[in-house]
């Protein structure tokens, strides 16, 4: 959920920052934690738990405004209603950034966890492919 949006979204946050292409990965994670998120949710999350080979980092949000008004059912005690943004982010940096990301919800405020926990995790670069004769 949430893929075709960051698709989309990549595109308004791009003429919007004037935010130049990014070298690494780490410099992806600061332009999503502190200009992104706070253009558009206006938080600014915290980036936590590097992996030591860099490719993976959470995005902790103290506040998660997707959540202010919301309550779970008990039928429903396993949805991950923030789940969009995970799906967004995925979209945004596949789309632009040409970076093939696994993004999942580590903790969640609606299931009782003090903090909103996102974790990303690099996959790969994607290559464009095209057409030989198409270059």
């Amino acid at each position: 959920m949430g893929y075709n949006i960051g698709v989309r979204l990549i595109e308004d946050f791009l003429a919007r920052s004037n935010v130049g292409r990014c070298h690494d990965f780490r410099e992806t994670a600061d332009v999503i934690a502190k200009i992104a998120f706070k253009m558009y949710l206006g938080i600014t999350p915290s980036i936590t738990n590097w992996s030591p080979g860099g490719d993976e980092f959470s995005l902790i949000l103290e506040n998660n405004p997707l959540v202010d008004f919301v309550e779970l059912p008990d039928n429903h005690s396993t949805l991950i209603y923030s789940n969009l943004l995970c799906g967004v982010l995925r979209g945004a940096l596949e789309m632009v950034v040409q970076m093939a990301v696994d993004v999942k919800f580590v903790q969640d405020t609606l299931k009782g966890d003090s903090v909103t926990e996102i974790r990303m995790k690099f996959i790969r670069r994607i290559e464009d492919n095209l057409p030989a004769g198409e270059e």
